[in-house]
């Protein structure tokens, strides 16, 4: 059965509203702007992205720890490192 012209058009319609209210686009420009800005600020403050791949379980302590001591994993991550790089010249 072939839907009317004007029921087309109501469907569309509710798609429309349907997609709107679930949420913005990926290229939402304000979504893209912060995070432009943010990476300014990171370049900025010397910070460098550097990603690695850890174990599942290693990355729940991880967590876990930023939770517990309330820092960004970021924060957590970067005292570990230096303290873990500090302690192994040190005993050289």
């Amino acid at each position: 059965m072939t839907m009317k012209r004007t029921e087309l058009e109501k469907r569309k319609g509710l798609k429309i509203a349907s997609a709107l209210r679930h949420g913005g686009s990926r290229f939402d420009t304000a979504a893209t702007a912060d995070r432009r800005a943010q990476r300014e600020l990171d370049r900025a403050a010397g910070l460098v992205p550097f990603a690695v791949k850890l174990h599942g379980d290693l990355v729940q302590r991880l967590h876990e720890t930023a939770r517990e001591q309330q820092l960004p994993l970021n924060q957590l991550v970067d005292r570990l490192l230096r303290d873990a790089l500090d302690s192994k010249e040190t005993a050289r």
